[in-house]
């Protein structure tokens, strides 16, 4: 039998690790609904917001201007702390996800990783016993760890999986589990459901939800076959995986390719990150791949993921929180195919969601697929790596930068990141080449071009050489 199916075990495998997509994408949309109550509470804990305010605040009619807990300057350092730490984590843990995926596997790379989840979800569920700010800034520092870790191994276990005539639609998973949950995040983060005084606590501890759900389910997962063949060098066990994972058919031509890339693998020694660093051979794609990612963080995406409900009620809408959920109802669909005027918090509405809209075509999935497609398989994981920290350390930039920015520029704060993109855009025009059905060595003979003198030739060759023997970890 050549031909194979989409078999159950396949489609358990790819569900269950798209679990810690959804998780991840929860974690970063769950902050944003329940601000107002949470600042309340952070206002409490931190001795600059009364019961006695709180009561005044409740009672007063619309006309009576009464300071918010949120306007105070130790609440704005420590909510926007609760939300940008959340990228800390990501960006030190982004450098562990190749170590954490060989050292035991992808399956039970993601096992492993579960109880950091769970620890995250009841610090953040119980941090009413305690002081609410530092429970939910401990809770969002672990869970940040966690999404960082996942964030990379998901996608490449999804990849390494998937036969190779669904590897791009499987791949669309990841992301589309990532909105989902920011989807989800938002519709239960209602003030009538759990987006209450109440029930806040709850809201953010259920982010280690789904991880309980992947550690029941992931034993019944096989083991990436690429893993078991490239890295450890088992054929029959990857054979054996094939099997569960597709069916009964003839493995031969996924065991040929897998052989052919354990070769080359095995021809191309590992480049360290400070050597893809200091190395002028790799600079410029180097230069593209960073910049991809800075341009996805400073679109201002994140922010309007953190921040959309007090964006959309600066705006003058009247629900923000609906307006918020509409976001999220469009983020998810694409992923799947002056305030003086009351019509202008339409206009905000309909420029955000189209803003999002456009996003998900191509900002949002591309800088992670262009990385890899740019270098070979030497300097692939530490350019992934680098990568991955660019894109958490912008991520974190602008979540602790934005409600700052927005105090300054008020409701003209993203005239600044229209700026940022009029000139990503120019150097995307100018300096990223199409990748499509291009070999590595056409690629990187688009960034030779460039090169005025041949005689810099002999000297790129010595050194890329001498970076493929180099033993550097």
């Amino acid at each position: 039998i050549t031909e194979f199916c989409l078999t159950g075990t396949l489609a358990i495998a790819v569900f269950t690790a798209a679990l810690g997509s959804l998780q991840y994408g929860y974690s970063l949309g769950v902050i944003n609904a329940p601000q107002k109550v949470i600042e309340k509470h952070y206002g409490h804990s931190l001795g600059v917001w009364s019961e006695r305010t709180t009561v005044l605040s409740e009672n007063s009619t619309e006309d009576e201007e009464l300071p918010e807990a949120g306007q105070h300057p130790a609440v704005v350092m420590y909510w926007s702390l609760s939300v940008a730490i959340f990228s800390i984590g990501g960006m030190l843990s982004s450098f562990l996800v190749g170590f954490v995926g060989d050292l035991k596997g992808r399956v039970k790379g993601m096992l492993m990783i579960n109880f950091l989840a769970v620890v995250a979800g009841l610090l953040m569920g119980l941090c009413k016993m305690w002081k609410p700010h530092i429970m939910v800034i401990s809770g969002r520092a672990v869970m940040g760890f966690y999404c960082g870790l996942t964030s990379g191994l998901v996608p490449m276990y999804i990849g390494e999986i998937a036969p190779k005539a669904y590897r791009g639609a499987l791949g669309t998973l990841h992301q589309l589990a990532i909105v989902t949950g920011i989807l989800i995040s938002q519709v239960i983060g209602l003030d009538f459901i759990l987006g209450n005084d109440g029930m806040w606590p709850l809201l953010l501890g259920l982010s280690g939800a789904p991880a309980v759900l992947q550690t029941i389910l992931l034993p019944l997962c096989p083991e990436s076959p690429r893993y078991l063949y490239i890295v450890l060098g088992k054929e029959q066990e990857a054979r054996n995986s094939l099997y569960r994972l597709r069916g009964p058919y003839d493995a031969t031509a996924d065991v040929e390719e897998m052989r052919r890339e354990k070769e080359e693998a095995d021809k191309e020694a590992r480049i360290s990150i400070l050597s893809l660093i200091r190395s002028s051979v790799y600079r410029q794609q180097l230069i593209v791949a960073l910049m991809m990612h800075f341009s996805q963080q400073f679109s201002g995406i994140n922010a309007i993921f953190y921040y959309s409900t007090s964006i959309f009620a600066r705006a003058g809408v009247g629900q923000p929180v609906y307006a918020t959920i509409g976001m999220g109802a469009i983020n998810t669909v694409f992923t799947m195919v002056s305030n003086d005027y009351s019509w202008m918090s339409y206009v905000s509405m309909s420029a955000i969601f189209l803003f999002v809209s456009f996003f998900e075509i191509g900002p949002g999935p591309i800088p992670w697929f262009i990385v890899a497609e740019l270098f070979s398989q030497g300097p692939r994981p530490a350019a992934i790596a680098l990568a991955g920290c660019c894109n958490w350390t912008s991520n974190f930039i602008i979540g602790m930068t934005f409600p700052y920015i927005q105090g300054l520029l008020d409701v003209y704060v993203f005239i600044l990141f229209a700026g940022l993109l009029l000139c990503f855009t120019v150097f995307t025009y100018l300096r990223v080449p199409e990748t499509k059905g291009k070999t590595f060595e056409e690629i990187a003979a688009v960034f030779q071009k460039g090169k005025k003198k041949l005689a810099e030739a002999p000297k790129d060759h010595a050194e890329l050489e001498q970076l493929k023997t180099s033993t550097d970890a």
